[in-house]
């Protein structure tokens, strides 16, 4: 008679999962999400780097190319650089390190900008999403609005002399007329945009009008928001600068570029050039930091 397998035939080998699982307290559970956080690390160390290397050649290019040239019109960036912090930055600890130079011409453009392109943000979302909401108030609309993005912003500079004369009040307006279309057109096409699936349980929950406001439409406009919005801030800073170009400017950046060329002062002149590329360096990078804090990095705008 053929005996049945006793308890001690061989059997599989049980798989030991704890290995390529891990448990609770284990090393392996937990060293995952370092080894995520540091995998993210490295590719924006590295990005990081490699912009600012390439920064530092082009400065160190201009560098070589101004000495080798030695033209009074073409200073080095060093030159440039200590002429900027003696004019601008070289004041006492409680001014935040601002020269009176600063704080007569640098804060007041800022001021002008930061208000007109307020004006151009609160404006061009609270109007682009009335447009948007609707299809025939966006088919009646969208000719103006094409219209008015086409029509050059400094062009309409005079236009603003003549109705407010010259002073900040004009200015601002400028400012703000000019910039709030990028954000009034965009905000509308993202409105526009919303998954009817979205709206339909909007309508199956009985969301009230603040309710898909805030739930439904913001959020899935938000990346064409920021869109506008840099465009808009690109815009106030060129508009602010042209606007203090103009004759009757007291103060401001473009008040200084216009002193220092009268004067010949070229390196005033070429400190002010720089300071506008730093401060729309600065603004831009603030407001991208805002959008990835608002809708991550991962949304296409």
């Amino acid at each position: 008679m053929s005996g049945r397998p006793g308890p001690t035939a061989d059997k599989p080998p049980r798989a030991d999962t704890t290995k390529e699982t891990g448990t609770p307290g284990t090393g392996t559970a937990s060293t995952t999400p370092n080894a995520s956080r540091t995998a993210r690390v490295g590719p924006l160390a590295r990005g990081a780097l490699l912009r600012w290397l390439v920064l530092a050649l082009a400065v160190g290019v201009w560098q070589l190319a101004a000495r080798a040239h030695g033209s009074v019109y073409f200073p080095p960036p060093g030159r440039i650089a200590r002429h900027a912090y003696d004019l601008w930055f070289s004041g006492p600890v409680g001014h935040l390190f601002l020269t009176d130079a600063a704080v007569d011409n640098i804060l007041p453009s800022l001021g002008r900008m930061a208000a007109g392109f307020a004006l151009a943000a609160v404006a061009g979302v609270a109007l682009g999403i009335a447009v948007g909401r609707s299809r025939r108030a966006y088919a009646l609309c969208n000719p103006v609005l094409q219209f008015a993005r086409a029509v050059p912003p400094p062009a309409l500079v005079p236009v603003f002399v003549v109705v407010l004369d010259f002073g900040t009040q004009m200015q601002v307006a400028s400012i703000a007329f000019s910039a709030v279309w990028p954000v009034l057109i965009n905000t509308a096409e993202g409105a526009r945009n919303v998954d009817p699936l979205r709206l339909e349980v909007a309508t199956v929950l009985r969301l009230t009008a603040f309710e898909r406001l805030w739930l439904l439409l913001l959020p899935s406009a938000l990346p064409r928001i920021f869109a506008g919005l840099r465009l808009s801030l690109s815009l106030s800073l060129i508009l602010m600068v042209f606007s203090e170009l103009l004759p009757g400017t007291a103060n401001g950046i473009g008040f200084t570029l216009t002193d220092a060329q009268s004067r010949s002062d070229l390196l005033t002149v070429w400190a002010a050039l720089v300071l506008l590329g730093a401060l729309g360096y600065l603004l831009n990078t603030g407001l991208l930091a805002v959008e990835k804090r608002l809708i991550g990095s991962g949304r296409p705008t």
